[in-house]
């Protein structure tokens, strides 16, 4: 079964921005400053939040300025992704500049516009389409406007779109485009070198029942008019500073069997994919945080942790939610292999772990909780100054939706 993690995301970066006037003259829209960073940081940031290492830059107008602030926004990553661009030939449109990309693109990607940032949970459109094959060929997110009128509206029978439709009337509600697609790269043979994603391909696509939907709520902003930049500029670094659950793994995501370092010996907590689920559906960031003192005495090596973690991370994916980023700990004083053989602050009780994860993701102490099963986890809770639980067995769903509610 393919997995449901999605590494690769396109972004459609070649835009004029005529309607920010002298703002873009020689900056192009997704890279305009929005508090310490550009536009794009931020929405890069996002994407890989749910498992995305790779950004496909579709550049055109300005491509060099674009090129240019590529170091900038990857110092802003919470995590290492790779990014690279693809410059379109001539004035390609949207789907021209996928067309134009097609050597490039996986077998799966993502794909969105990057003057837009829609926060809303994606590992729902992940799950949605890991079972994806056949005559579907993409899936869009759609966000419910009560004023719908700006926009041209989507049509769905169940969760298949069915037509693209011109702008409603004044104060009509309906679907909209969010601009945030998962596509197979069968879409290419639907794609020609001039041509218009939103305009034509997918309008087409719809006729022939290629397309799904996904209606998703939260906070949107597209920086495309003078008025919608300021309020971005004055929201998202606050928007973007999430509440965050840290977890411990052995007791807590997973039944504590002892040296669980292989899928054949993981066995999933009671509630445990629901309260990720949930934690991620209500905007928080997710966190693992775990002793692996296996390493250390033999049991398993760092590799085996490392596959154990990103088939757990896309299992839970899988299911709708996501694990925004891990860290383990494989030293120990008392260790086996003499490589391991160390004191480390990383080990809980101390609070190393967790003081990495608030850095890289800038993280306010005062919004962070932590759930462990040991006196430890609730130490280096303390240590890294945040609020711990001590969460006795059980179903983990119900153990953390009072700590989600706001």
């Amino acid at each position: 079964m393919p997995g449901a993690t999605v590494r690769q995301c396109a972004v459609l970066v070649g835009g004029l921005g005529t309607r920010l006037g002298a703002l873009t003259a020689d900056t192009p829209k997704p890279i305009l400053p929005c508090g310490d960073r550009p536009f794009l940081a931020w929405l890069l940031r996002e994407f890989v939040r749910f498992g995305v290492s790779e950004f496909l830059l579709l550049t055109g107008h300005l491509s060099t300025r674009i090129e240019e602030s590529l170091r900038a926004i990857t110092e802003r990553l919470p995590v290492p992704a790779r990014i690279v661009l693809s410059e379109e030939p001539l004035r390609a449109g949207t789907g021209g500049a996928v067309f134009h990309a097609r050597d490039q693109l996986d077998a799966r990607f993502l794909l969105c516009n990057g003057d837009s940032l829609f926060d809303c949970n994606l590992a729902r459109l992940l799950a949605a389409a890991a079972g994806d094959g056949g005559d579907v060929l993409g899936r869009v997110v759609l966000r419910r406007m009560r004023d719908a009128s700006r926009y041209g509206v989507v049509e769905l029978d169940g969760d298949r779109i069915t037509a693209f439709r011109e702008r409603p009337g004044p104060g009509s509600p309906g679907l909209i485009n969010g601009g945030v697609y998962l596509f197979d790269r069968r879409i290419v043979d639907s794609l020609a070198p001039q041509c218009s994603l939103e305009g034509e391909v997918m309008p087409r696509l719809a006729e022939q029942g290629a397309l799904r939907g996904l209606p998703a709520e939260g906070y949107f902003r597209d920086i495309g008019i003078p008025e919608d930049l300021v309020r971005a500029r004055d929201e998202l670094p606050t928007r973007m500073r999430r509440r965050a659950l840290f977890l411990d793994r052995d007791g807590v995501i997973n039944v504590d069997h002892g040296w669980v370092g292989t899928r054949e010996r993981f066995e999933w907590i009671p509630g445990a994919i629901e309260a990720i689920r949930m934690a991620t559906e209500a905007g928080w960031h997710v966190f693992v945080v775990t002793n692996q003192s296996g390493v250390a005495r033999g049991h398993y090596d760092e590799v085996a942790v490392g596959s154990l973690h990103a088939w757990m991370t896309d299992e839970i994916r899988r299911h709708g939610g996501t694990i925004d980023d891990i860290r383990y700990c494989p030293f120990h004083e008392e260790a086996v292999l003499p490589e391991y053989r160390r004191a480390s602050d990383w080990r809980k009780p101390e609070p190393g772990m967790i003081l990495d994860l608030m850095r890289k993701w800038e993280l306010d102490p005062d919004l962070c909780v932590l759930v462990g099963d040991q006196p430890r986890d609730i130490e280096a809770a303390r240590a890294a100054r945040i609020v711990g639980h001590l969460f006795p067995g059980g179903d983990l769903a119900s153990f953390v939706e009072p700590i989600l509610r706001p």
